[in-house]
């Protein structure tokens, strides 16, 4: 089994920033792709960011392109989601999500793990 841990999440103003982590850990895969997704309030969960194992393939929603940026330790099992420029409309439940192998996607549906989710609101 992988467990997945979020951390970083909190209340920031609009403009401000925060970085969150997911820090992965158990039986993962000798390489494996790392993605981030949302659920906003009203709205179905959605794809933010996704990083290959080598973090040489990265893939943005547009929603986030020039503010967010993802990274990876892979020495510490470790993803990261830079969050600048914060907006209202990105308040969310932020989710990181494994999927074992080298290739990256963004659907939702083809990560085979979830962690439980780390909040993030962004006050007007």
């Amino acid at each position: 089994q992988v467990q997945l841990v979020e951390s970083g999440g909190g209340l920031v103003q609009a403009g401000g920033s925060l970085r969150l982590s997911c820090a992965a850990s158990g039986r993962t895969s000798s390489s494996y792709a790392m993605g981030w997704f949302r659920l906003a309030p009203g709205k179905e969960r959605e794809f933010v960011a996704a990083i290959s194992w080598s973090g040489g393939t990265i893939y943005y929603a547009d929603s986030v392109k020039g503010r967010f940026t993802i990274s990876r330790d892979n020495a510490k099992n470790t993803v990261y989601l830079q969050v600048n420029s914060l907006k209202p409309e990105d308040t969310a439940v932020y989710y990181c999500a494994l999927r074992g192998g080298i290739v990256v996607v963004t659907t939702e549906s083809l990560y085979d793990y979830w962690g439980q989710g780390t909040q993030v609101t962004v006050s007007s």
